[in-house]
């Protein structure tokens, strides 16, 4: 059933549903958290994290009705996360957006009662294994680096993304998108927050390391409003905008988050 099943994030098929399609969800490592960070200790232990993006490896831009995403070719190694908390080489597969229906509210992850006005998430499998298919079926498969949107001044180098959002209005729309260097949206500081945690969409694979780096990127309200001009519909149907397509905070149930910094 659950590969039939059209999930989202409107009220008839949105996040309080898709424990009923997709067992995983009800699971002890799911993810988007609350990060309560009077509680969150500093390991000495966690290493920097490092990233070697080649820009040709940037494919494509696609709606997909829950999220615009960025695909890289990820058959080799030219595009990978290491160090961090992670133990080996993470193919960057693609990079996908979340954002609200205004500017307040959009990531998936909430900071001592915080929601910032989107999230930016750096997809990565763990190249031990044949392909992201395979990875996600092991604890250790699939790292994830979250970046965080706050409104403040336009981020240049958003422009490249948000210009190409023109051509993939339309759920299934697909544009070319090559030569982009992801780390342009990467904040100054490498800090971040890590713990065991799932895919925020169904099927909610248990299988991600969570890198959530602590300092923001700053996105002007223009810019956000061209997320919001996304379609979760299709062009032959009546419009209907992609707002909101962020899953509510998972109880912690025991896990431990981690800091790199003091």
């Amino acid at each position: 059933m659950s590969r039939r099943y059209d999930w989202g994030y409107a009220s008839h098929n949105g996040p309080d549903q898709w424990p009923y399609y997709f067992p995983a969800a009800n699971g002890d490592r799911q993810s988007p958290i609350e990060l309560h960070t009077r509680y969150i200790k500093h390991d000495g232990s966690l290493r920097p994290w490092t990233v070697t993006y080649n820009p040709s490896t940037s494919l494509t831009i696609v709606n997909d009705g829950t999220t615009c995403r960025v695909v890289f070719d990820d058959t080799t190694d030219k595009s990978v996360l290491k160090g961090g908390p992670l133990t080996g080489t993470y193919r960057l597969r693609h990079i996908q957006f979340h954002w609200g229906s205004t500017d307040d509210h959009g990531s998936e992850h909430v900071i001592d009662g915080l929601r910032y006005a989107g999230e930016i998430h750096f997809i990565h499998w763990n190249s031990k294994y044949d392909n992201i298919t395979e990875a996600k079926k092991q604890p250790d498969g699939v790292a994830i680096l979250a970046v965080f949107l706050k409104v403040g001044k336009a981020k240049p180098h958003l422009k490249l993304i948000l210009e190409a959002l023109d051509c993939i209005k339309a759920k299934g729309k697909k544009a070319h998108f090559t030569d982009f260097d992801p780390t342009v949206l990467f904040p100054t500081s490498h800090d971040y927050w890590t713990y065991q945690g799932s895919f925020t969409a169904p099927p909610c694979e248990e299988c991600v390391t969570w890198l959530l780096l602590r300092e923001p990127i700053t996105a002007s309200t223009e810019q956000m409003e061209k997320f919001r001009g996304l379609c979760s519909s299709m062009a032959c149907e009546p419009a209907c905008h992609l707002v909101d397509n962020f899953r509510p905070p998972q109880p912690l149930k025991g896990r431990e988050v981690r800091a790199s910094f003091d």
